[in-house]
C-alpha cells in the first residue's frame, strides 16, 4: 500500500480514545486523521491529546472531508443506524461499534444501504481478529477435544454507580446484553459455525438504571444438544472467560474478549489427562481489525466477517431481550 488510509472518528467515546485510536496509530496501513464532536472545543482537546491532525465540530463536517477514507463510529447505539447510513451515502466505508444496531431490522437496513452503495460496512468485534480465535477454531475442527458438548462464557463488570452513563439509557440501546452479552453470543456462533435455534434468558432489570438489563443469564440452543450458557452484566465483578467443553477435553480462554496481554494470550488445552498452554502471537486486536479493513478496501480482499454476521447476531440479541422481558423461550 502506497499510503495509509485516513480514518475519521465520529465522536470522542472512551473506546475510541482508549483502544481504537491507539490501535490505528500502531498500524502501518492506517492513520487516525480526524475526529469530530458536536462540541468543537471537545474535539480539538481530544485531537491534541491523541495527536490527531484534524478536529471538527460536527459529524457532517467529518463526512464532508474528501480526504477521509474510512469512518469509525463509536456513538451510542441508537445513533449507529443514522450515522452509518449517512457515511455510506457519502461514499465512506464504515467500521461501526458493536452492537451494529438496536435490532435485526435496523441492522438489515444498514447492510442493504451498504450493498446498494457498494461500500464496506463492518461491525467492531475486535476480539475475533486476535489469532488465538483461529487457533481455538482449528483445535475444535481437528478434534483435539473430541465432539463439542457445549460452550460456557461470561462478560461482566461493575459500573452501576455511573448513573449518567449512556449504557443506562433504555431508549439509547442501553443494557448488558447489548453492551457485553453480545460477545459470548458472537463467539459461540463463530466457534460452532452455525446459527442457534432458540434462546432463554433471565435478566435483572433495574428501575434505578432506566429499566435496562443490568445482569442477564441465558441458554442459547444450537441444536444437537449443544448450547451456549452465558451471563453478562454491568453490576457484577469483572470477568470475561470462555470455555469450550468436548467429549475428550476442554479449551479455555481466561480473558476471552478483553485484548489480552502477552502473558494472557495463550490458549489453554486440557485433553487426555494433559494440560498445556498453547502460545499464540501477541498482537493488538484493534490494529489487526483495522488492517483487515484496509486490505478489504484497497485490494478487495473479503473481510473474514461480513456485515451479514452482524445482522444474524442482532437476531439472537433480539430473541434474548424478548425472552428476558416475557419470561419465555424464544424460537429463532
Amino acid at each position: 500500500m502506497s499510503k495509509k488510509l485516513k480514518w475519521g472518528i465520529m465522536g470522542c467515546a472512551g473506546i475510541a480514545k482508549r483502544a481504537v485510536i491507539p490501535g490505528l496509530q500502531l498500524s502501518e496501513l492506517n492513520e487516525a486523521y480526524a475526529i469530530a464532536s458536536r462540541d468543537l472545543d471537545h474535539a480539538k482537546k481530544t485531537a491534541e491529546e491523541l495527536g490527531i491532525p484534524v478536529a471538527y465540530g460536527s459529524y457532517e463536517a467529518l463526512l464532508a472531508d474528501s480526504s477521509i477514507d474510512v469512518i469509525y463510529i463509536p456513538l451510542p447505539n441508537h445513533l449507529h443506524k443514522e450515522w452509518a447510513i449517512k457515511a455510506i451515502q457519502a461514499g465512506k466505508p464504515v467500521l461501526c461499534e458493536k452492537p451494529l444496531a438496536l435490532n435485526e431490522r435496523e441492522a438489515a437496513e444498514m447492510a442493504e444501504a451498504a450493498a446498494q452503495a457498494g461500500v464496506l460496512l463492518a461491525e467492531a468485534f475486535m476480539y475475533r481478529y486476535h489469532p488465538r480465535y483461529a487457533k481455538v477454531k482449528k483445535l475444535i475442527d481437528s478434534g483435539a477435544i473430541g465432539e463439542v458438548r457445549g460452550i460456557r462464557s461470561a462478560f461482566t463488570f461493575n459500573n452501576a454507580g455511573d448513573s449518567a452513563n449512556v449504557r443506562y439509557r433504555k431508549d439509547w440501546g442501553g443494557g448488558s446484553l447489548y453492551d457485553v452479552g453480545c460477545y459470548p453470543i458472537n463467539a459461540a456462533r463463530l466457534l460452532l459455525g452455525r446459527e442457534p435455534e432458540a434462546a432463554t434468558v433471565n435478566a435483572l432489570f433495574s428501575p434505578d438504571h432506566d429499566d435496562v438489563d443490568m445482569m442477564a443469564s441465558g441458554l442459547i440452543e444450537f441444536g444437537g444438544g449443544v448450547s451456549l450458557t452465558f451471563d453478562c452484566g454491568m453490576w457484577a465483578e469483572f470477568r470475561n472467560p470462555l470455555e469450550v467443553l468436548g467429549t475428550n477435553g476442554i479449551i479455555e480462554l481466561p480473558s476471552a474478549f478483553v485484548t489480552p496481554t502477552a502473558e494472557s494470550a495463550a490458549v489453554i488445552l486440557s485433553a487426555n489427562g494433559k494440560r498445556q498452554e498453547i502460545e499464540v502471537p501477541h498482537v493488538n486486536a484493534y490494529t489487526e481489525q483495522a488492517d483487515q479493513i484496509a486490505r478489504a478496501i484497497t485490494t478487495g480482499t473479503p473481510l473474514a466477517y461480513s456485515v451479514s454476521d452482524a445482522v444474524l447476531n442482532m437476531k439472537v440479541i433480539d430473541a434474548c431481550l424478548l425472552s428476558a422481558r416475557e419470561h419465555t423461550r424464544v424460537v429463532l
